[in-house]
């Protein structure tokens, strides 16, 4: 069975820098489109945020499995109603992936419940991914370890709760640590937050880095649930006869 992806980009900084357009000449959501689509498993449409909606319709969502999402500059122009479509659709079940800055988008926010801050430096820093859940879905086919030559460098104390299974964790060239592969469940929803990948390095043409999100998106789908309603704000019906007062 096909797994409906689709991906979501501001699509700001490609049409505002030369320098981020050099890298992503059609937007850093039409690289991972492309990677994504070389999946025999996967459908792939993306969305960005200037169309109507965001391209987040309640069709469109009703239609998504997982939902990939990329923002930096313009998270606060993301509609609140938007948000808690998105929010409402991982609850009920859909598979939502957090790439990068989007760790301070709306929706990712408001699934974890904190500020999700942390520290931050752009300066080119080398990054070396260590597995550290080599069992887990989202680290199969992966060496022990990856490196990015180049990267901004997120910094540890990050601001969530603590996740259900880390995948990742990275070390800087400046020193720092980083868990930066980190997974949630959230109602019959899945979460993960992968770091990497700010937009004037070419990160998402890294074959590694493309691997990780194949393989989240794999583990982020739907479960099937046999005889469960998920609709879950419903009457119940007792199982059992009840004492008459």
């Amino acid at each position: 069975m096909s797994i409906r992806v689709t991906i979501w980009n501001e699509y700001r900084h490609e049409r505002s820098s030369a320098a981020v357009a050099a890298i992503y000449p059609q937007g850093i959501h039409e690289t991972l489109a492309q990677a994504l689509r070389a999946q025999p498993d996967f459908v792939v449409r993306t969305a960005t945020l200037d169309e109507p909606e965001h391209g987040l319709s309640a069709e469109v969502l009703q239609d998504t499995d997982v939902l990939i999402w990329w923002g930096h500059k313009a998270h606060d122009e993301v509609q609140d109603d938007v948000v808690e479509r998105v929010v409402q659709r991982v609850w009920a079940g859909m598979g939502f992936i957090a790439l990068h800055s989007a760790h301070f988008s709306k929706p990712f926010k408001r699934l974890m419940g904190t500020d999700c801050a942390l520290r931050w430096r752009e300066a080119s820093d080398k990054e070396r991914f260590w597995v550290v859940n080599p069992a887990h879905p989202i680290a199969q086919g992966l060496p022990d370890f990856f490196e990015l030559e180049r990267e901004e460098m997120y910094g540890e104390f990050f601001g969530v709760p603590q996740p259900d299974a880390l995948v990742f964790i990275s070390w800087f060239s400046g020193g720092e640590v980083f868990r930066s592969g980190c997974c949630w469940y959230r109602g019959m929803g899945k979460v993960f937050y992968f770091r990497p990948g700010h937009e004037t390095y070419p990160t998402y043409h890294h074959p590694l880095v493309q691997q990780v999100i194949a393989n989240a998106v794999r583990w982020a789908a739907p479960t099937p649930v046999a005889n469960f309603t998920r609709d879950v704000r419903r009457p119940s019906a007792p199982l059992e006869p009840l004492p008459q007062h």
